[in-house]
């Protein structure tokens, strides 16, 4: 593919991974950085569990709801500029959260979701342009982004409380890293590569026509499915295991830890998905992962707890990093990436959106964990059949390729 990391120096080379990188750090902090200051925001603002819950759920349904506006977008100004866009919208959307009213706190919450989400469908397709064998950028793209929610999750009550920082600025210290990002992204973005994204590059259609062929629709269950996993255990995580016996305190510093496990399986799978005609294996390797994390957390939750969540920390992490992976993998072109990209996010993220609020509605119902990890078990079948479909050699048919060709 021309146009790659090997045609550049090895100093541009560099430095387009380090753009990649300060753009991924910055997809998850200002979604995952509300939690830990919530008791906080509530208490200063009067808001209810149900409006301070809203806060972090409403960024994961403009993952899906702005994601199929990504493809547009760069077709219109091209991946770069694009991707630019995307974090001086970030920069806006924590930028509004320094301020007192209480709707621009939901505002700026609405404008991050929505940047986050154009970069979430931007960045694989960029990457597919870029590097000629794109596995082991997309493994470091995908570890940053955990370690990025890992550091936001993580880091912002500590820096505020060694700074003397009220809640709002620490959610609105992340400002400093979105800006760090576009500074660096401006210089680098497409230095070794002089065509920009035109009408031209983009295959006629729109991207929902994508989903009247299996494979597309394989990407997208497979994609939706795993994430409708992490955003649920994310969610319920500490409460499960505070039922459990385990301290409240431990079940925060585990999620971390699954985290940080997830960030390794993140690195590692897409690097190894490139070299492979076919990813099945790793799709088994990953419904693995799972079945003994959950199963664990379902037949022994206080009992080799850590064991179960870096298990299901490693398959979440692997498991998203590859199914990244397959949208670069199953497009022929970058663009179409943008296009299936925009697609399967979509519907994934609405999809994830909804799992924690079953899960928890579930533990209302029967009073326990059993039935929502049990939920989480059955949907690995459909997911590992999905991923199977998902994994097959092959990419999507544009209207320049009338039938699938070899991956």
């Amino acid at each position: 593919m021309d146009g790659g990391v090997g045609t550049r120096s090895r100093a541009a080379a560099l430095l387009l991974v380090c753009a990649v990188v300060a753009v991924a750090l910055n997809q998850r902090p200002a979604v995952v950085a509300v939690a830990p200051v919530l008791g906080d925001l509530r208490a200063d603002t009067g808001l209810s569990s149900a409006l301070g819950g809203l806060l972090t759920t409403l960024p994961v349904l403009c993952f899906g709801a702005f994601a199929p506006v990504a493809p547009r977008l760069a077709r219109r100004i091209g991946l770069e500029l694009a991707v630019a866009v995307s974090l001086l919208l970030l920069a806006a959307g924590i930028a509004l959260r320094l301020f007192p009213p209480v709707a621009l706190l939901y505002a700026g919450s609405l404008l991050a979701g929505a940047a986050i989400a154009l970069a979430n469908v931007l960045m694989p397709a960029y990457v597919k342009r870029e590097v000629s064998r794109p596995g082991a950028v997309m493994g470091v793209y995908s570890a940053s982004l955990n370690i990025g929610a890992a550091v936001g999750a993580a880091a912002t009550v500590p820096l505020a409380t060694a700074f003397g920082w009220d809640w709002r600025v620490a959610l609105g210290s992340w400002l400093c890293l979105a800006l760090a990002a576009l500074a660096l992204w401006l210089p680098v973005a497409g230095t070794g590569h002089a065509r920009r994204a035109a009408r031209g590059d983009v295959p006629g259609g729109g991207s929902w026509v994508l989903l009247r062929q299996p494979l597309a629709r394989q990407v997208t269950a497979f994609i939706g499915l795993q994430s409708v996993q992490f955003y649920s255990v994310a969610a319920w995580l500490p409460t499960l295991l505070a039922d459990s016996g385990v301290p409240v305190s431990r079940g925060g510093l585990l999620l971390g830890l699954a985290n940080l496990v997830g960030a390794a399986g993140a690195l590692l799978a897409p690097a190894q998905a490139g070299r492979m005609r076919t990813q099945r294996p790793l799709v088994l390797a990953v419904g693995l992962a799972y079945l003994v994390g959950l199963g664990g957390l379902l037949l022994a939750p206080g009992t080799a707890t850590t064991v179960w969540v870096c298990a299901f920390g490693l398959a979440q992490g692997s498991g998203f990093a590859l199914a990244l992976t397959l949208i670069v993998l199953r497009s022929p072109t970058p663009l179409t990436a943008a296009r299936l990209g925009g697609v399967a996010q979509c519907l994934g993220y609405l999809l994830a959106a909804a799992g924690p609020l079953v899960l928890g509605w579930l533990h209302d119902l029967t009073g326990g964990w059993a039935w929502p990890v049990g939920l989480l078990l059955v949907l690995l079948g459909p997911m590992t059949w999905a991923g199977w479909g998902a994994a097959r050699d092959a990419v999507v048919r544009t209207e320049e390729e009338p039938a699938l060709s070899p991956g």
